[in-house]
């Protein structure tokens, strides 16, 4: 018994040792798992967003040397009007997706959510848009909205001419193409992403609303809406976030035209920085663009630290 005791005892750490491997080599341990993904991100995301911050406040052209202007840049672009154009579609942007995309996925989600055969059938009908790249999806609808060969000409010769002008070519109409065609590309995925959300509610709270007298109408407001908040609360972020950066399809259909019509600021971001080569002011766009994204963050953060189940 004294033996075992003695062995016991040789084997067991000292104190000393115990609080070495807690305190000094495990979280050593841990950094050494993580320097990797640490330096990575470093390279690939904070040092370009540092440098980005810092070119803002230079005239910098991408070539040679950069020479601090201080605010100068900030101070010629809240006296562009061309920006604040860009700025105001941005926001008409945003808004037209935060509506219309997402009341036709609850709608589309909702009407699926009560079909029992062939659902998945259903899933990728609604999928299929969202899995064109944005190049293939653009120059589908340019053929398709053209103004001599696509549906509108076809219809005009039958008398019909509501489509027979150029909608892409228009200063009235040209931002509005942009987003319907980048909408019939979204609302699929938005459609999938309710559907699967409303698949998790609890049967039983529409039987007793059913059983309360509640119509359709009122059990999708008082029992499916409370219920995917969570879903549609993460969709808002990522609609504003993608909408205020959007550049493919704008580019791609407009390039930023007519006459800066259909302008976001991040197309007016590319055309300084490549087409002008003034990256500094560039930069400050881009400053300017960072801080519109982070709004809505800041204000999701807020609301969770207050309580709220989003």
């Amino acid at each position: 018994m004294a033996n075992s005791t003695q062995v016991t005892q040789m084997v067991q750490p000292a104190p000393r040792s115990q609080w070495l491997m807690l305190h000094v080599v495990h979280p050593l341990g841990r950094w050494a798992f993580i320097l990797p993904l640490l330096i990575v991100n470093s390279i690939v995301v904070i040092v370009p967003s540092v440098s980005g911050i810092l070119y803002a406040y230079t005239d910098w052209n991408g070539i040679g040397d950069a020479h601090w202007v201080g605010l100068s840049n900030f101070q010629t672009l809240f006296q562009d009007p061309i920006f604040f154009k860009a700025f105001s579609n941005n926001i008409i942007y945003t808004a037209l997706f935060l509506t219309l995309p997402i009341m036709m996925g609850l709608l589309g989600a909702y009407l699926l959510a009560g079909i029992t055969h062939g659902q998945v059938i259903y899933r990728l009908i609604y999928f299929i848009p969202y899995m064109f790249s944005s190049v293939i999806n653009t120059q589908i609808w340019r053929y398709l909205l053209h103004p001599k060969y696509g549906i509108g000409a076809a219809l005009a010769n039958y008398g019909i001419t509501f489509l027979d002008f150029p909608i892409f070519g228009r200063r009235d109409t040209a931002l509005f193409g942009i987003v319907f065609v980048d909408g019939w590309h979204w609302w699929g995925f938005l459609v999938v992403i309710y559907l699967a959300a409303m698949t998790q509610v609890d049967r039983e709270l529409y039987e007793v609303a059913r059983l309360d007298g509640a119509t359709r109408f009122q059990q999708f407001r008082f029992v499916t809406l409370p219920s995917i908040r969570p879903t549609l609360i993460f969709t808002l972020l990522i609609i504003f976030i993608g909408t205020t950066l959007v550049f493919d399809h704008v580019y791609i259909l407009t390039g930023g035209g007519p006459a800066h019509a259909s302008e976001v600021m991040s197309t007016y971001l590319y055309t300084q920085a490549f087409q002008n080569f003034d990256v500094g002011y560039a930069a400050s766009i881009g400053v300017i663009l960072s801080l519109w994204v982070s709004v809505p963050l800041l204000l999701f953060y807020y609301l969770r630290r207050r309580g709220w189940e989003i």
